[in-house]
């Protein structure tokens, strides 16, 4: 039984995916699940479509996570935070905090903090280099400048 696969099955194949599996398995298993659907020449045709259009989609996507990184490059942030005398922040700068302050700037898009990788919030006074996930295949890094505040 030819089937295709909706969505990816362990063992399997990947969504949209042409498989060929036993009769019982597809009829019992996999068409019932709604995790394939049978490869007659009509859904042949919608399959392809989907996938040119998730292909469309996906270059669309990665053009506007390029764009979004060529504004973010060169880009320097300053936070002035209150310091202990061995340099440790009392608080913390965190990936809000990064994105409020790049979303106060020029930026003709709105950063979102889930975009900035920061294993742990910056704790102590220094330049520190953040990157920034705008797409799969798209990173841009920014440098966080953090100095003691005067006063």
């Amino acid at each position: 039984m030819k089937l295709i696969l909706k969505q990816s099955v362990d063992r399997l194949g990947e969504a949209g995916d042409v498989v060929q599996v036993k009769a019982g398995y597809g009829r019992n298993y996999l068409l019932p699940q709604g995790l394939a659907y049978v490869a007659s020449e009509a859904n042949m045709v919608k399959i392809e479509a989907e996938r040119t259009k998730a292909d469309e989609v996906a270059r669309r996507d990665r053009l506007e996570g390029s764009r979004r990184a060529s504004q973010l490059e060169g880009l320097s942030l300053v936070f002035n935070e209150r310091a202990g005398e061995d340099g440790k922040l009392f608080g913390s700068v965190t990936a809000a905090d990064i994105a409020e302050s790049a979303n106060a700037g020029d930026l003709d898009f709105e950063l979102d903090r889930r975009t900035i990788v920061l294993e742990e919030p910056i704790k102590s006074i220094g330049v520190v280099s953040v990157a920034v996930k705008l797409h799969a295949e798209v990173e841009s890094v920014i440098e966080v400048r953090v100095e003691r505040e005067e006063g």
